[in-house]
């Protein structure tokens, strides 16, 4: 092959992404030429390629699940795995090329390394640090109405000033002027209407890339609802339902390609931030802005200030690191002086020994307080999930749900659980426990502030809204706790494995009768003295 050849073949798969796609595809399975092949290993092309893959992933495993819901023979259902099989560990190694490839790009845009100090300051007093530097910011002309004027962001403060040329499109301000929801309703449209041209803009590709999930979790959703009404049809009468679910998994996988797009738009995006920033003149601005900002805070935060040069020069004494700066010291040094882990908010739960007392926490529940265990389990294709919950007066629990991930799924199996307690007990206060400290969190926002507003953010879909509404009405009796989960607690144990089988029934993975002798078997292991009532939620 020519030279111009190849330049043809690579521009070809550049533009044209059906092309590219039966390619990558044949590549996959060793049946492409030595001339597509070598086009395909172009550098240009790893970020394409990656994207087909992403796309071409959802759509095999949608094969797979057709051909499961049908009753497909056998050996072709065999074949589909494997194919789906070899998509996926195509689409990791693609994935790994366009790592590679961005990490010699920016091989050479490193920031210096700031000093010691003003890297304590920032991480152990972010507010009054940034405090400080907005009045430096304010006495250098910057006002206070500049785009994302630089709290803690010098950086895109830089880019804004580059990029100031005029106005985005009209088209490119309408996307920003819209609302989360309507931002997702865009990206909706785009995937399953007609793409938008403007998504990739640099104004607006991070806001594309945040929420490119939430579209995508939608798509997930239809495809769970399209999957449950096949199900509810005998195996003979599905074809207009399996037609249904194939349109919906047409459509998710264009939603996963776009959402692979807008990654890999957002990460070249904060590339060139990253050597703008880096670079002359704008480097020296921001070292020049923070060091004043450091210069300010000193005068205003005397005390603070002589601990950050006391803490910071008995550490350079003993460092290893001391040549370099000490560049990884700065958190453990900002933990010493406010009294926190290095995430700033005290200890993690997560982090709690594995063999301390988990009911040490609860010595101060009244002897009528109900205590039960919830979890949750959560599948690939689509959006359902499965919960179960079992508390220590011997009931049980478990459903299914529509959940965007493992977060919204575990607060729902904790709201699910809490509200048929509250029903079975009566006026007694309800604990409930779970192992995910993202809904633990979640939910104990929202009863705290009594406002469902506050587990939006996790809870995408109507089904989980809706549970956290009813859950509001009953806040005085419920608390939620954190519980270390898989440590042999009879309790989690249960709910996990009543979870797992809710998922798998609501799937169709397991019969009616084969998912009633698995519910016994689990309620027989739970080894309480009475025998456990169950609840299907």
């Amino acid at each position: 092959m020519t030279i111009t050849e190849h330049a043809a073949l690579v521009r070809r798969f550049a533009e044209d992404f059906t092309a590219l796609q039966e390619a990558v595809l044949a590549r996959m399975n060793g049946i492409s030429s030595e001339e597509t092949a070598a086009a395909l290993e172009h550098a240009s092309l790893a970020d394409p390629i990656a994207i087909a893959l992403a796309h071409a992933d959802v759509l095999a495993r949608g094969d797979v699940r057709r051909a499961e819901l049908s009753g497909r023979p056998a050996e072709r259902l065999r074949r589909l795995r494997e194919h789906a099989r070899k998509v996926r560990r195509a689409r990791s190694r693609a994935d790994a090329v366009c790592k590679e490839q961005r990490a010699r790009r920016t091989a050479g845009l490193s920031r210096p390394v700031e000093t010691l100090e003003l890297r304590v300051v920032r991480a152990a007093y972010p507010q009054a640090y940034a405090t400080a530097l907005r009045e430096e910011l304010r006495d250098r002309g910057v006002p206070e109405s500049t785009p994302r004027v630089p709290e803690s962001d010098l950086a895109q403060w830089a880019w804004d000033r580059q990029a100031a040329g005029g106005e985005p499109p009209a088209p490119v301000r309408a996307l920003l002027d819209h609302s989360d929801d309507a931002f997702v309703q865009a990206l909706l449209r785009d995937a399953r209407e007609e793409e938008n041209p403007h998504l990739p803009h640099d104004a607006v590709v991070g806001r594309w890339n945040r929420h490119a999930r939430s579209a995508l979790a939608w798509g997930r959703y239809a495809i769970a609802r399209a999957e449950r009404d096949v199900l509810t049809r005998p195996l003979t009468a599905r074809h207009a339902q399996l037609d249904a679910l194939d349109d919906a998994y047409q459509d998710t996988a264009v939603l996963a390609a776009r959402a692979r797009e807008a990654r890999l738009r957002a990460a070249d995006l904060h590339d060139r931030m990253r050597a703008c920033a880096v670079a002359a003149p704008v480097a020296e601005l921001v070292a020049r802005c923070r060091a004043a900002a450091l210069v300010r805070f000193a005068a205003a935060e005397p005390e603070s200030w002589h601990g950050v040069r006391e803490l910071t020069a008995g550490h350079r004494a003993d460092c290893a690191e001391r040549a370099g700066g000490c560049p990884h010291c700065h958190h453990a040094l900002a933990a010493a002086l406010t009294g926190t882990g290095e995430d700033g908010d005290g200890e993690d739960p997560a982090a709690a020994p594995a063999d301390r007392d988990r009911y040490a926490l609860l010595d101060d529940l009244p002897d009528t307080a109900v205590v039960a265990v919830a979890d949750a389990a959560v599948g690939d294709e689509s959006a359902l999930c499965g919960h179960g919950w079992a508390a220590e007066d011997g009931t049980t629990g478990h459903g299914d749900s529509m959940a965007s991930n493992s977060g919204e799924a575990e607060v729902i199996g904790i709201c699910a659980a809490a509200l048929s307690l509250l029903e079975r007990h009566g006026e007694a206060p309800v604990v409930v426990l779970c192992d995910s400290v993202q809904a633990v969190k979640v939910t104990n926002a929202a009863l705290e502030r009594a406002d469902p507003a506050a587990a939006h953010r996790t809870l995408l879909f109507p089904e989980g809204r809706d549970l956290m509404d009813r859950l509001l009405r009953h806040r005085d009796r419920v608390q939620v706790r954190w519980l270390k989960g898989h440590v042999g607690h009879d309790l989690n144990e249960t709910a996990d494995a009543l979870a797992g089988l809710s998922l798998r029934r609501a799937t169709g993975r397991v019969s009616p009768l084969a998912a009633r002798k698995e519910e016994a078997r689990i309620l027989r292991s739970l080894g309480s003295g009475n025998r456990p009532s169950s609840a299907a939620a």
